[in-house]
């Protein structure tokens, strides 16, 4: 699916001087930057809910 991302002038500059660094297009990294962005906002609700987990054990076992 086709996106238009406008980027500010200097995040561009520097998304443009990975790219060339890393021989990769900016297309790559920002697909890339997205993902990792994703997963990590998926670890946390991972995180959140095994704590509410063991700390409401009790709670939850009372309500089986």
């Amino acid at each position: 699916m086709a996106m238009t991302l406008r980027l500010p002038e200097d995040l561009d500059a520097k998304l443009t001087e990975r790219a060339r660094r890393e021989g990769r297009s900016k297309q790559e990294l920002a697909i890339e930057a997205i993902r990792d962005a994703q997963d990590r906002a998926e670890l946390k609700v991972d995180d959140v809910l095994a704590e509410l987990v063991d700390s409401d054990a009790e709670i939850l076992d009372y309500l089986k």
